[in-house]
């Protein structure tokens, strides 16, 4: 099969030829047809997030179930598919329980074994994982689903428990940022949205939030500010707390840090109202693992502050609902998100391209059929 590979940390990933994996007994195959370029992978690549390498990127991905194993009972070669990029075991009390995406033994395409960057993936546990996609939602839009909007979506429903004319602040509108934009106008709150890119708040605008917070490169995200003199917006986190009660009429019910940012997570626990809810989403990785949180405000406002990763195969009804194009201008419009369609050719600078400002604000997927 065709796929993208890097054998080394950093090292430049390149278009190969690699043997076809084998189908899991409980899992199926998926010919790939599109696959979302998504931040986690670059991590992985950067050696921030370890995994055995040689290494085939990707993790959001949808296709057609190319070969079924002789355990599985619910999928046929030629369905459509999308699949969650943490998959549970499917026999575990976690698993039992519905929780499959947090699953101790859970596999990550991409991460603990070849990803969708290639023609074709294997699932485990599909009976488990796999998920049908829905008549008319084409491949490259429905490649959003595996983790950008699977993880807006558990963070701001299943983990944030958002509810209509409730303020939502955003801070981050990458992609899982501007997909919780979109589910949140969708559930009928009033969102915010804060980044230091202006084109993306101008998406953010587009997709529906009620209003912005620009802030420069390093303001408000733990990185370092630039001298006073350029100092144009709030600065340090309770600066940008301050701001966020003044556009929610006394703080958001809820603030999810889609960056990965202790300024972020900061500013957005010390801007919460009492019983707010804080959703840690951005990886806080390295020395960021450990940061400070306000506690002291935690403790005396009752707030909540848990973190949300990815979505099982269970909660999926829920987001697909949102698509029904019945709910008119409340429906999720994926296509909306997606920035540019490439080949498979051009994934390995489309993955080298997060470690710079973002060129395309929203979404890159690659289309294999291409």
């Amino acid at each position: 099969m065709r796929a993208v590979s890097y054998a080394a940390y950093r090292q430049w990933p390149e278009l190969v030829d690699l043997p076809d994996p084998v189908c899991p007994a409980d899992g199926v195959l998926v010919r790939v047809a599109a696959s979302g370029v998504c931040r986690s992978d670059w991590h992985a690549w950067q050696g921030h997030d370890p995994v055995p390498l040689p290494m085939v990127p990707g993790h959001e991905f949808a296709g057609e179930v190319a070969e079924v194993g002789a355990r599985v009972r619910g999928w046929r070669v030629g369905d459509r598919v999308v699949v969650p990029f943490a998959c549970g075991c499917g026999q575990c009390p976690v698993c039992r329980a519905g929780d499959t995406h947090v699953c101790p033994e859970q596999t990550q395409p991409g991460f603990t074994g070849w990803g969708s960057f290639a023609e074709l993936v294997a699932v485990h546990a599909a009976d488990t994982n796999v998920v049908a996609r829905p008549p008319g939602l084409d491949p490259v839009a429905a490649a959003a689903l595996g983790c950008r909007y699977a993880t807006a979506h558990r963070a701001l429903v299943g983990v944030g428990r958002l509810a209509a004319d409730e303020w939502l602040v955003v801070h981050g509108c990458g992609g899982v940022g501007l997909s919780a934009v979109q589910i949140g106008v969708a559930l009928g709150a009033r969102v915010i949205a804060v980044d230091v890119s202006a084109q993306a708040l101008t998406r953010a605008t587009e997709l529906g939030a009620v209003g912005t917070l620009l802030l420069r490169r390093g303001q408000g995200t733990g990185e370092p500010a630039p001298p006073p003199t350029e100092l144009t917006a709030p600065t340090a986190p309770d600066q940008v707390a301050a701001r966020l009660v003044e556009m929610t009429d006394g703080g958001p019910h809820l603030h999810v840090d889609a960056i990965g940012s202790p300024g972020a997570l900061q500013a957005g626990v010390l801007a919460l109202r009492p019983r707010g809810r804080h959703v840690q989403v951005g990886l806080l990785l390295g020395a960021d693992a450990s940061c400070p949180v306000p506690m002291s405000r935690v403790v005396a406002r009752e707030l909540a502050v848990v973190g949300a990763h990815g979505m099982p195969a269970g909660d999926y009804p829920g987001l697909l609902a949102l698509l029904d194009p019945a709910r008119g201008a409340q429906a999720l419009r994926p296509q909306q998100l997606i920035g540019r369609v490439i080949g498979l050719a051009d994934a390995p600078a489309a993955l080298a391209a997060f470690g710079e400002p973002a060129a395309y604000p929203g979404l890159t997927v690659i289309d294999l059929q291409r």
